[in-house]
């Protein structure tokens, strides 16, 4: 595969070409960053100077969103993202994507997909990593020219997810783009893609409509329509690595038998064990999260579309629950900067679906998804089995509708008894006054308490910061001394931390070891 082919550079210039940008910015992952001063060189040969290229990379948060941030820095007009990509809307700039062309063995594929066709007797729906949408078209010929010539199993067909798009436009009309989407026919050149046919902006903030052919559903950059049936009664054939895109299906679909074709060995995977241990998991981290008081709100995007908004319902879920809530900007997370915050109980991820299942195991409190808080903090509200990876979708939706429930105990899992929780109105009623309250809570969190040098990090159950540091056991050191005059001075040990002067004459006047 040539240099040109793999990086779709015919099709980029056309891109920028007809929208005439003058400042285009390309997105490169760590792993492809090898290649982006020859990319850009080609770009510029054949753009000439009147367009100004900029290469980007580290991006402060995942990869695979478009950093609009960065972007914004040198002015840029669009961006063009290379690599793995989650297709999360942007909020501003028009975006252009190229996944690359991974090694893909389409000859076996074929021979593994039959072979579970036969094997199941389930209709298939062939879904596949972004990276590997360039041999779709050879892969479908291939299937059909072997169900012909095997005439078996008529009554079962094959089903193929499609790319719903190149680019992302936050600026074209989203009316026209749900038909687009639905009715999507477009097919894919062995050379690439083709810009002009598949230009839209991708319409995610529902991934399920009914339609009059069935249901169609939007997952990933990929869309496809399930006709006269459910997606239960299909085998999910996932064709590529097992990355966050593949978790996000597992978890989505998780009432669906799922296979997975590892493109790099040239295996069949049907047994998934961590699936389920996913499922637990993240189950467990929300029946954690009901017992927290104080939440730290996680901005892990400032590109993709609706995140403010998304930032919004969780306050107002939060403060529903009773609960105290801080929103963080800190970049991408990791245990060292979340320690900074030991007064969370939990922290809620707002981020793309591709990036927001942080392992938590090394944080110091569970990171869970929007979802995930949903479930946690909407008394009465059990979770069905459903997961909902794209926090677009619960915008969308009617979930952060209040639940009517009787007002008793709830049991809890974690503590392994009833807890009473707290309600607005009481909240409401302990913080009249709050800004005298709140002053003394500091100044009391910013003295020197004498505690039993023994005791824990924290002590209580506070409802806010304030209050965590009023009851912590360490609160830094105290400058103002009660005393005008300094105390006299104490003379210290002498000699070195190994062995002082008074170590060692106590060593010479005990008793020696004979051996």
């Amino acid at each position: 595969m040539d240099f040109e082919s793999k990086y779709e550079i015919s099709s980029t210039v056309d891109f920028i070409r007809r929208r005439n940008f003058t400042r285009v910015a390309l997105q490169f992952p760590d792993e492809l960053l090898k290649d982006s001063p020859r990319v850009a060189m080609v770009l510029r040969s054949e753009l000439g100077k009147d367009v100004r290229l900029y290469v980007m990379a580290d991006a402060a948060y995942g990869s695979c969103c478009v950093d609009e941030i960065g972007a914004s820095h040198v002015n840029a007009e669009c961006v063009v993202h290379y690599g793995h990509a989650c297709m999360s809307p942007t909020s501003s700039l028009p975006a252009m994507f190229v996944f690359g062309k991974a090694s893909i063995d389409v000859k076996d594929c074929v021979q593994s997909l039959i072979q579970c066709l036969s094997s199941s007797n389930k209709s298939i729906m062939v879904m596949f990593g972004l990276e590997c949408a360039h041999a779709l078209e050879d892969l479908k010929a291939k299937v059909s020219e072997s169900l012909i010539l095997g005439q078996s199993h008529p009554s079962l067909k094959v089903v193929y997810a499609e790319v719903a798009g190149l680019v992302i436009d936050p600026y074209v009309d989203s009316t026209k783009e749900i038909d687009q989407v639905t009715s999507q026919s477009n097919s894919m050149s062995d050379a690439g893609f083709n810009v002009n046919e598949d230009e839209r902006k991708i319409f995610q903030f529902s991934n399920r409509n009914k339609t009059e052919s069935g249901t169609s559903y939007c997952l990933g950059g990929l869309t496809w329509n399930v006709p006269d049936r459910k997606i239960e009664d299909y085998l999910l054939f996932w064709i590529g690595p097992d990355n966050a895109a593949f978790n996000n299906v597992m978890l989505t679909f998780n009432n669906c038998e799922i296979i997975r074709y590892d493109t790099d060995k040239r295996c069949l995977l049907k047994d998934l064990p961590h699936q389920q241990r996913i499922l637990r998991r993240r189950y467990y981290l929300v029946e954690k999260a009901k017992d927290a008081n104080i939440v730290g709100i996680l901005v892990g995007t400032l590109g993709v579309a609706g995140y403010l908004h998304i930032i919004e319902q969780m306050k107002e879920l939060i403060k529903r629950a009773g609960k105290k809530s801080y929103t963080l900007v800190m970049g991408r997370p990791n245990p060292a900067k979340l320690a900074n915050f030991p007064e969370c109980d939990v922290f809620v991820y707002v981020s793309c679906a591709q990036t927001a299942l942080l392992d938590c195991k090394e944080f110091l409190a569970p990171v869970i998804t929007p979802f995930e808080a949903v479930l946690a903090f909407s008394r009465g509200r059990q979770w069905t089995g459903e997961y909902v990876v794209n926090f677009q979708d619960l915008i969308a939706s009617n979930i952060f509708e209040e639940v009517e429930c009787a007002e008793e105990a709830r049991f809890s899992f974690i503590k392994g008894g009833y807890m009473e929780d707290s309600h607005p109105q009481e909240n409401d009623k302990e913080h009249d006054g709050s800004s005298l309250a709140l002053t003394t809570i500091t100044e009391k969190a910013l003295s020197l308490q004498h505690q039993n040098p023994d005791s824990i990090l924290f002590k209580g159950n506070a409802r806010s910061g304030s209050e965590f540091f009023a009851a912590r056991s360490y609160q830094g050191l105290n400058m103002q001394y009660e005393n005008p005059a300094p105390p006299s001075y104490v003379m210290g040990r002498i000699g070195r931390a190994a062995a002082y002067v008074d170590e060692k004459r106590q060593a010479e006047g005990s008793p020696g070891v004979v051996d």
